[in-house]
This record gives structure tokens, sequence and C-alpha cells, in this order.
């Protein structure tokens, strides 16, 4: 399932780091990595001069990629280069696009900071980008790969079911243990609401039956769990923290009214905390219904 993975790279020791832990990634499933890097031209001291600006920007560019290259070429990783103009996100969504990639990888931190890039570029990306994005954090090199645990939100929506699917190929090339989990998200309901929790607790039971079926179907072992919790975010972040999950995967989108668990904003929020890597992965809205 893994065959084309694009890694966006700035260069920085944080992409670096990221690089390494997603060549593992591409050996183990004999992908090719598309190293890209964007040459930022919507940044105003680049619109203001101009063209010597972006042509020195390129050359970097350039340079940055050739070295990711020589580094997979190290691990026995095939790998092509590519450097685009324009804004960072929508340039890494359109090109994995382009590319038909089966997965986008790339670190949450660059040479601006982790602000501006948890708080900016990962996530537009993760909004935007058509195929799953795998987003690495800063220190995520220490995570062991192959995963030995990996963690999957649901709430029985056609987006948690797409995770669980893009997650089985990671979890089965070490045999690793699938975590099926429902957040019972208690943030909007009145004090002493026992009735609206029990219906989100069958809810919730009925998700994670469902997502232990399909793990066990493909041979692995599952372990299913339900939570309550002031929020969605704080239950999966309060479970990654205690068994020792090793990755993250979750739908970007998610059912809202009675079944509200993962909505855009909490793959967002998991995506700012949480301290191993998340996989997020895209639904379309006609699939969602």
């Amino acid at each position: 399932m893994y065959d084309r993975i694009c890694v966006p790279t700035d260069g920085s020791d944080a992409a670096a780091a990221a690089l390494e832990h997603v060549l593992a990634i591409a050996a183990d499933h004999g992908a090719t990595v598309q190293l890209l890097h964007v040459a930022d031209t919507t940044r105003d001291s680049v619109t203001r001069i101009g063209g010597d600006v972006v042509d020195v920007l390129e050359r970097e560019g350039e340079s940055i990629v050739e070295e990711a290259a020589a580094r997979a070429a190290d691990r026995g990783v095939d790998a092509e280069t590519a450097v685009r103009q324009g804004g960072v996100p929508e340039t890494v969504a359109s090109y994995a696009e382009e590319l038909d990639a089966d997965l986008v990888a790339m670190s949450t931190r660059g040479r601006q900071g982790v602000e501006h890039l948890v708080g900016s570029t990962t996530e537009r990306v993760v909004r935007q980008s058509p195929v799953p994005v795998l987003a690495l954090r800063p220190g995520d090199e220490t995570v062991p790969y192959p995963y030995e645990d990996v963690l999957v939100p649901t709430d029985g929506s056609p987006a948690a079911t797409a995770a669980l699917d893009r997650a089985l190929p990671i979890a089965e090339r070490a045999g690793a243990t699938v975590h099926v989990l429902s957040v019972v998200d208690t943030g909007g309901i009145g004090i002493g609401d026992h009735v609206e929790v029990d219906v989100l607790s069958e809810y919730a039971d009925d998700a994670v039956a469902e997502g232990v079926e399909r793990v066990e179907a493909a041979g692995l072992e599952a372990v299913g769990a339900v939570e309550v919790a002031s929020s969605a975010a704080r239950g999966i972040r309060a479970y990654v923290d205690d068994p020792g999950v090793d990755l993250v995967a979750m739908g970007t989108h998610g059912r809202t009214g009675v079944g509200r668990y993962l909505l855009g904003s909490v793959a967002e929020r998991t995506l700012r905390t949480a301290p191993v890597p998340v996989l997020t992965v895209p639904v379309p809205e006609e699939e969602e219904e």
C-alpha cells in the first residue's frame, strides 16, 4: 500500500531526523521516496525582491534534496527529487496528488520553529492533502520502527474505517498490536445527564467492536477500549501516554451530533500534542455520507 512516499524537506535538523524515520518505512515497504523542497515564493521578502531571490531559493532547494537523496541511497532506498515554487502547504498537497503518492511524510518543525509549522504548515497540508499525511514531531526519531503498538481512534465513521485500513499494513510489518479506542466526549453534556452518556457509550462500544473485528480478521492482535473524557483529544492523549503507543492513525473527518468523536479539530489537536507520529487519513465528503 505504501509504494510512493512524498517527503517535503527544508534542510533543517528536524526534517533530517524525520527523513531517517521515513527511510526506515520506505526500506521496509520497498517504497520510492519523492523528495520535495518548496521554494516559498509567497513570503513578503521574496515577492518584494523578485527573481534573484527565487533563483537563490531554487539553488538552495536543489542542494537540500540532493543531500537527502544521497542519504536515501545510503539506506538502499530509491529516491527522486523535485524543487517547486509556491506556498508550502498548497504545493505539497498538489505535488502529492500529481505523483499519486500513497503518503506524505513530514516533520512538524522546520527552520522557522515548531509554532510556525504545527500551527500553520503541517495542519494546512493535512487539511488540503488528498492522501494520508504522517506528521513526525521533533524527537520522534527515538520512536522505533516498525511500530509495536498502533492506536486507531474510532467513532465508527468512514473516516475512522479508512484510518484503520491504512494503519493495518503498517501494523502487519511487525505484527504490531492495534489498539482501537473510542472516546465518550462529555464536554458538551450537562452534569448528571447519564442518559446521553449511556447512549454515547453504546455508540462507542459498537464502533470499537467493529474495529476490533477488522483487526482480528487481518490476523493481528487487537485491544479494544472505551474511555470517558472531557474531550476526545484529551482522551486520545491520555491513552497514548498510558500503554505506550508508537503511532496514532486517525481520520480527518468524523460525525457530528450524537456520534461526534473525531471532528477535524480533534485531529488537529492530536497533531499538536501527541508525542508520537500521527498518521491522518482524509476521506472525501461523499464517502462520509
